[in-house]
Parts: C-alpha cells; structure tokens; sequence
C-alpha cells in the first residue's frame, strides 16, 4: 500500500485494517503518524503497526527503533507490544516529535506551558519541543533554546500551552493556523508497536 496520494490515504488505510492483522510502515514519522492518526479515528488500534524508516528520525530514537534493512526485518518479525498513543487536541497523533513555535517571524513564543501539574515556563521562550516515550508517563516537554536545544526535560501524561499565537508542528508538518491553546497528551488506548 502506498500512501503518496493524500486524498487516497484515508481508503486505502481503511482497506489494510479490514484485510491485516499488521502494517507496515516505511517512509518518515510524519507517515507513521499518519497511518496511527486514521487507527485511532477508526477505532482500531488493535491492529499491530512495524514501522521501517529508510534513516534514524526522532521515533526511532523515542522508541528505540533500527533504521533500514533491521528495522523492515524486525518489523516484519518482531513482537507487537503496548506503548503511550500521544494525541493533540485536533485528534492527531504524534509518532516523533511535536513542537510549539512562534508566529509571523516572531523570535519569541509568549504564554505559559504546563506539564501535568508542573510549571514548563511563564513568559518567553524560543519555542517548546514535545516527544513521546515509549513507556509511562507518556510525553515529555522542553523548552528549546534558540539553536534548538532543550536542557530540561518535564515529563507527563499531558502538555498544555496557553499563548498570544502559535503554530503547531507535528512531525515536521506545520499547522495551517495560528493557536491560542494546544494539547498534546496520552490517548486512553496504547498503540500496538512491533518491536
């Protein structure tokens, strides 16, 4: 099944999960998130997902995954086992790496950040990266520096920003919008990732 076609996605996903017990993926986290994004609107996250990028990506390294030739051959053969589903409020899912980051050529992103019950930042700040674990709580949040460092991890099971302006990125895709609130937090449901 190739996903090329964004129109095309959605049906032939749906075809996959009618016919397969488990998916493979192979191309990027933005594709993962994809496929895991229609699982959980579908209600199937029964269905085991390998997943077989061609080069290391932010996923591999939260869950601790091969690239390549290793990871086609693991996701293949592996065992399917239960990890955090990490959802933004829009209903989509975050295989990678989610960030918060300002608008309209702004350096700064204004407001306030919260992890759980723990205070991320109130005020300024360059911008906010977002990663899924593969074990509990779920997440973990930083704020990063302006050369995209993070020096402090706040761990969860939710994030939540409240902001003047934001642009969401999920994987390496920007939101088409301008956000005054966002969420990023773990779904009730664990995803099944062949390990």
């Amino acid at each position: 099944m190739r996903l090329n076609d964004d129109a095309a996605a959605p049906e032939a996903i749906d075809a996959a999960i009618d016919r397969y017990r488990r998916l493979v993926v192979v191309g990027d986290d933005a594709e993962l998130a994809r496929v895991l994004t229609r699982l959980l609107r579908a209600d199937r996250l029964d269905v085991e997902v390998g997943y077989a990028p061609p080069g290391r990506t932010p996923a591999t390294r939260a869950y601790r995954l091969p690239a390549g030739w290793r990871a086609a051959r693991r996701a293949r053969a592996g065992t399917a086992v239960a990890v955090p589903l990490i959802r933004d409020d829009a209903g989509t899912v975050l295989a990678g790496a989610g960030r918060w980051v300002p608008v309209d050529g702004s350096v700064v992103l204004r407001g306030e950040g919260i992890v759980d019950d723990a205070a991320l930042f109130d005020g300024d700040v360059a911008g906010v990266l977002i990663e899924p674990l593969g074990t509990a709580p779920g997440l973990r949040a930083g704020i990063e520096s302006r050369r995209g460092r993070v020096r402090r991890w706040v761990s969860g099971r939710a994030a939540q920003l409240g902001t003047t302006g934001a642009l969401v990125v999920r994987d390496g895709v920007y939101g088409t919008r301008t956000v005054k609130r966002s969420t990023f937090y773990r779904h009730i449901e664990d995803w099944l990732l062949v390990r």
